[in-house]
């Protein structure tokens, strides 16, 4: 891995070239208490998208991975981490890039978007749907389940399950506390109908953490919705269905 300086955070990424064609490039940003590798090179999509002609660039979230980790939630503000994004093109002399995120790489993708539409060709959005706006999802803990001494401590089911892929991902845990406490800011709606660039929403169908993603959808003027069939907020990210769905936009796409 690459790193560079966001700001004073330090942020790990990879920039990995196509197998062969144009070399468009799409930024991928992984969700809450993962890391590049666990969201999208275990999950192929960095082979799919290179075997596709594109130039694929993933970092690591600041507190995530080999970047750098900072303990006080105030750092973790979504807007905050979009600007890691915006910078790592800077650094890249990208000046404009498809952007996908899962979960609260989605988050982060929504706000570079708003607040950054000229740097982004497309938003892809895996694993969130209208709890982008209506701010529910995740259950109230988890934080608290980083914290813990153990994950036997730990009594509710969803916390617990964040707690051991935690510990799987070998994650910082002080660190993801510190994140989730911080990075949960919402759009309005009024803010997610200015999003002006093509916009996918991709949720499984069984994901009870993402909300409704053709009701976010509906609220961006260039959106369309991607049904994920009988997939979790676990199982959607890697799923056949949607890497086919997000190839089949990109290419359409202006």
């Amino acid at each position: 891995m690459q790193t560079f300086d966001s700001d004073g955070v330090s942020i790990a990424y990879i920039d990995v070239p196509p197998k062969e064609g144009a070399a468009e490039p799409i930024l991928l940003i992984h969700g809450f208490a993962s890391n590049h590798a666990v969201n999208w090179v275990n999950t192929s999509w960095v082979r799919s998208l290179t075997t596709a002609g594109r130039r694929v660039i993933a970092l690591d979230n600041r507190g995530h991975g080999r970047s750098g980790k900072l303990y006080d939630p105030e750092a973790y503000g979504s807007d905050l981490m979009a600007e890691d994004a915006r910078r790592l093109l800077d650094h890249l002399d990208i000046p404009r890039a498809d952007v996908m995120g899962y979960s609260m790489g989605a988050r982060i993708t929504a706000f570079l978007a708003l607040a950054h539409p000229g740097r982004v060709r497309s938003a892809l959005l895996g694993g969130l749907g209208i709890h982008l706006v209506e701010g529910r999802g995740l259950p109230a803990g988890i934080s608290e389940a980083m914290e813990a001494p153990s994950r036997d401590a730990i009594a509710e089911p969803t916390a617990r399950m964040f707690r051991v892929f935690a510990e799987q991902t070998g994650s910082d845990l002080r660190a993801l506390a510190a994140c989730m406490r911080g990075s949960r800011q919402t759009l309005s709606r009024a803010e997610v109908a200015q999003i002006e660039v093509p916009v996918l929403v991709a949720v499984g169908t069984t994901d009870t953490v993402a909300g409704s993603g053709p009701a976010l959808a509906a609220l961006i003027p260039e959106a369309k919705a991607l049904d994920i069939p009988n997939r979790d907020h676990n199982l959607a990210v890697g799923d056949k269905v949607h890497k086919a769905g997000v190839l089949e936009f990109l290419d359409a796409r202006p």
